[in-house]
């Protein structure tokens, strides 16, 4: 079973965002970047599978610029066994993105293709439930448990009123959620490894899909500071509080 996972450069979780003194966009100027949290589940997982005698290859994709490049090799690093990268420098929409995997699936027909359920800088969690549109494949989102069993791929999603198990005919595709695993570290040697393993680049053009943005980044703001709370001493002040300064009642 080939198995596609798909990945995405975003600013280290760890990191503090600026914003640019003209509020055009985020500062990316010497910030650290790091692979989506919520894509290194979808790798471990793939990865899990393949060690589990399920899946027989990963292939790991991503959609961005040269430097997108850093965040396939840990891919490959953790377990992938080939990387296709995407190159464009464009601000990439969901629905783009999702075309453009939705090309690279029709060339390389995976059985099953993961993505983390969303990326901590957009926020979005469209990109899996596009790509399953557009390929026509069964999708099964917010995995917290992916299972094999006789060809048929088992899922435990979260669901507002507790987990939901749907049964899914492959090829399909699923996107993870923070409770599905763990990931792992790459070793040093892994790393080493990862840099002789395939990694092919193409462009939207030559995949024929075109990456032009139908929206315009007006400004950035930086969210106002939360003030501190206070304590009241009994409910008959905190009743009192959320009706004339919080205005809530």
């Amino acid at each position: 079973m080939k198995v596609l996972v798909a990945v995405k450069r975003v600013i280290d979780y760890n990191v503090k965002i600026r914003v640019k003194p003209d509020h055009s966009d985020v500062d990316l100027t010497n910030v650290k970047m790091a692979m989506n949290p919520f894509c290194e589940i979808a790798v471990e997982e793939a990865v899990r599978l393949k060690e589990q005698g399920v899946a027989s290859e990963i292939v790991a994709v991503t959609v961005g610029p040269k430097a997108a490049q850093e965040q396939l090799r840990t891919a490959l690093a953790l377990g992938a066994d080939r990387a296709i990268h995407v190159e464009t420098e464009a601000r990439v929409e969901s629905l783009a993105v999702a075309k453009l995997l939705k090309a690279v699936v029709d060339e390389e027909q995976p059985d099953l293709v993961i993505l983390g359920k969303q990326a901590i800088d957009t926020d979005n969690n469209q990109t899996g439930q596009m790509l399953a549109a557009l390929s026509g494949m069964p999708q099964a989102t917010f995995a917290s448990a992916v299972t094999l069993d006789n060809g048929e791929l088992h899922v435990t999603r979260e669901i507002d009123g507790g987990l939901q198990t749907v049964a899914l005919t492959l090829p399909a595709v699923v996107t993870t959620d923070l409770r599905l695993n763990e990931p792992r570290y790459a070793k040093l040697p892994d790393i080493m490894k990862a840099k002789k393993k395939p990694l092919e680049s193409k462009t939207p053009e030559a995949l024929g899909v075109s990456v032009e943005s139908g929206l315009k980044l007006l400004g950035v703001e930086t969210p106002a500071e939360r003030k501190g709370g206070v304590k009241v001493g009994s409910v008959d002040e905190l009743v009192e509080k959320l009706k004339t300064e919080a205005k809530v009642l």
